[in-house]
Order: C-alpha cells, then structure tokens, then sequence
C-alpha cells in the first residue's frame, strides 16, 4: 500500500504500510519536503514513536513548546518520542527521509500501567533522542511486520507494541534513576555529536576533551552520566548507525568502508557484523528492498 497522505507544493507525505492494532498504529512514512520547515504539532490522545530509517533530514531539531524557553531546539535522534498532550515544534533543511512511526494508545497504557507521574524535565530531553536499543529493535521488527505481513501479523504486532510500551517506561525509569549532578550541559553533548558527523575520522578522548574545555576524566565521567555508557561503546554505536544509513542509500559496501574511514571492505564487514550480528548486505536486504526503492525514486 502506497498512499500519500498530504501534498502541497513544498511537501509530500506518503504512507508505504499500515498496520491497525487495538493498541496502536504503525505505518511506514516517506517525507518528501522541498524547502526548509518550521511546524508546530499538537499530540493529543496517543504517545508517538519515530524511528528513521533512512538519514534525518538536515538540522532536524525540536522543541516542546509546553515546557521550553521557544528559542530552545534540541537535535533529534534516530528516534524520538512525543509523550500525550504535549506541543511540539519541529524544523529541518528539508530534504528526504523514511520513518516508523508507532502511536500508542495512551488510554490503552494507562489501563495497564496506570496514568503515571508527570514526565520530568531530564526524561523529556531523553524524549528527543531514543537511544534504547531494545526499543529501535522492536520499532524495526514492527515496520517488518507491516510491510510483510504473515501468519498472526495482528497477534504478533500486538505483542510487540506492548512490549514496546514496557520498554519506553523503563527507558524513562532509567532516565529518572541517573545521577542528578556531574552530567555533561547539553551544548558539550552537542559538540559531542557534532564531530562524530566526521565519520571517516572517529575522534579522540583528548580531542573530544579539548573541544569541550575539560579534561579526559572529566569528560568520561561526566559523559558516562548523560549517556548512561562510555563515550567509546557511544562512537561506535554512532559509527554503525551511520554505517546502516549509507547503505540504505544505496552506496556499495565498498564505498561506505573507505567513506567511513576503514582500512578495507573486510574491515568494515567484520565490525559491522560485530555490532550488529549480520552483513552489511543481509542488513541491506532485510531493512531495504521497497522503502528505499521509493525514497529514491
């Protein structure tokens, strides 16, 4: 199924799969925006769920309106989370990209797990970017589902969704159980992520100290506390992430390995499969086929 769900002359929104759960609403999204955008949304009912699978698009950042000064914009990660009744103003270059999106049925959540406390500052600004990857996993396994679907497609994305569902409160558990103090202001961790966008040149712990005017243990202490793991376990994790972009793209793995910086295409395929258990082309050929078909197209 290949619907497009709005078109104007600066934007076109496509939805390539759906798939209806009692639970919630997963879809595989392709946005087409032809000049850059400054959009204010309003999630009312459902918490919302947003893995790219493809780049972002240029600058994409975004602000709750609700709860921060409107000239703060945070930059969003592969996936981001919108919790309830919650304004949000999004803006990017522009360009294209393909997404997962899963909305999840705050009435259906709030009978299993109750309402729950109001989502504190440091579990919103963990909203923006979603690094759990347990909840990436099953994000991916979903849009699989809704793109092929099989024998008991609904019983098993209904058990995923809640499995999902699970997997956001303990991500928010965790937030909320880090340290109060001696993590890293957020414009360090935006430096942070700004020079791993070098990705034929991974950074250095002395580098990545320098750049934001502290020392190394400063750093990998305080960096440990944001992010809840090591800046080097976080630089590849990136690394790969970038990795799995490129080769949606449509790049040989030959040219993605000398673009990132490996020796060799065998260096980069051992890492590769290191990281994430598989190939560079069993990942191409079970994440692509016709969403980057169409993103390209």
């Amino acid at each position: 199924m290949t619907e497009t769900v709005l078109q104007t002359e600066a934007a076109v929104v496509t939805v390539e799969a759906e798939l209806r759960l009692p639970i919630a609403t997963v879809q595989i999204m392709h946005f087409h925006l032809l000049e850059p955008i400054d959009a204010v949304m309003h999630e009312d009912r459902d918490l919302r769920l947003d893995l790219c699978i493809t780049a972002r698009m240029p600058n994409a950042r975004m602000s709750f309106l609700d709860r921060w000064d409107p000239r703060r914009f945070e930059k969003i990660g592969r996936a981001f989370l919108v919790p309830p009744r919650r304004d949000l103003r999004a803006r990017s270059d522009g360009g294209r990209q393909a997404s997962i999106v899963c909305q999840l049925s705050s009435e259906r959540l709030a009978q299993w797990f109750g309402a729950g406390p109001e989502i504190a500052e440091r579990q919103l600004e963990a909203s923006v970017d979603v690094t759990s990857p347990s909840i990436q996993t099953l994000m991916l396994r979903l849009g699989k589902e809704a793109r092929h679907p099989g024998f008991a497609t609904d019983v098993l994305g209904e058990a995923m969704a809640v499995q999902i569902a699970v997997e956001v409160g303990r991500y928010f558990s965790r937030v909320a159980d880090l340290p109060k103090t001696g993590g890293l202001a957020p414009w360090r961790l935006r430096l942070i992520d700004e020079r791993l966008h070098d990705v034929r040149r991974p950074p250095t712990l002395a580098e990545l100290a320098g750049l934001c005017s502290l020392s190394v243990r400063q750093l990998t202490r305080g960096f440990r506390v944001s992010r809840g793991c090591s800046i080097a376990d976080y630089v590849a994790q990136s690394r790969i992430e970038t990795a799995k972009r490129l080769l949606l793209t449509g790049e040989s793995v030959k040219s993605v390995a000398y673009s990132m910086g490996f020796a060799s295409p065998s260096s980069f395929c051992y890492a590769f499969r290191m990281a994430t258990g598989e190939s560079p082309r069993q990942f191409r050929q079970e994440r692509g086929g016709a969403a980057v078909e169409a993103l390209l197209s």
